[in-house]
């Protein structure tokens, strides 16, 4: 595997990571505003990188098509969203809202739940970097290495809060800062372990490149949707998520352009 597919595969997950280590810096629980403007900046940009990052070349891979060219974007895009519909069928997990509701104290089993929720999140994640980036290694689609990289760091960025979220309340519960530290940035190993596997099977990728770039874009579509808008609005009204949501959006939003 080429070095600068090595650095995209780890990016990410040091976002997750350095979110994490919060615990060894800052004291006691993040406050429920600071939560949901966390919230706000990563559906930000995770919308946002399904927009330039993912939608965008799935139709520019798209246009012999001509004026059809969006169609494997919106088939993508459809099978994503159905994809993590049925993940969450399957798999019960808890909105990493919800626990606030129910007090300071948690049970261990919801703290687990609140984990897995991070850890569903970050499935798609992982496998759009690898897309992109097998994409870029092939040579046959309009990716740029900048424009994986800008999309790296722009999940990596979003990642960081989600680790402190995890970590956080977990280190205010009473588990150490190490156990904590090691529980939120466990939430983030999918991602470089779901890039790894796209970018291993690229030769297999290379041909449904605009299906798979639109899948991973659908698939976190449904996460800022159905996961993190709700999350970072319940509450008393605040119009601090949303500002939040739009600066995340813009940074992502500049990244791309700037660096694709």
């Amino acid at each position: 595997m080429p070095g600068e597919a090595l650095l995209g595969l780890i990016i990410p997950f040091l976002g997750t990571a350095l979110g994490s280590a919060c615990v060894f810096f800052l004291q006691g629980e993040l406050s429920r505003t600071v939560e949901r403007a966390l919230e706000g900046f990563a559906a930000g940009v995770m919308a946002a990188a399904a927009i330039w990052s993912l939608i965008v070349p799935a139709i520019e891979d798209s246009a012999e098509l001509g004026r059809l060219a969006f169609m494997p974007a919106a088939v993508g895009v459809w099978a994503g969203m159905l994809f993590l519909l049925l993940l969450d069928r399957i798999i019960p997990h808890l909105h990493m809202g919800e626990d606030q509701a129910e007090g300071p104290s948690v049970s261990l089993g919801k703290k687990a739940l609140m984990v897995l929720a991070v850890t569903l999140h970050n499935i798609p994640e992982g496998m759009a970097v690898g897309v992109v980036l097998a994409g870029w290694m092939s040579g046959e689609a309009s990716i740029t290495f900048a424009g994986a990289m800008a999309l790296a760091l722009g999940i990596a960025i979003q990642n960081f809060p989600e680790g402190a979220i995890i970590s956080m309340p977990l280190k205010g519960e009473g588990w150490s800062r190490g156990k904590a530290f090691m529980a939120g940035a466990g939430s983030g190993i999918v991602e470089p372990i779901g890039t790894f596997l796209t970018i291993m099977f690229a030769r297999l990728v290379v041909p449904f490149m605009p299906y798979l770039l639109s899948f991973a874009a659908g698939a976190m579509i449904y996460v800022v949707i159905e996961e993190l808008i709700p999350e970072m609005s319940e509450g008393e009204h605040s119009d601090v998520p949303a500002l939040a949501f739009g600066i995340g959006f813009t940074v992502m939003m500049a990244l791309d352009v700037a660096l694709g």
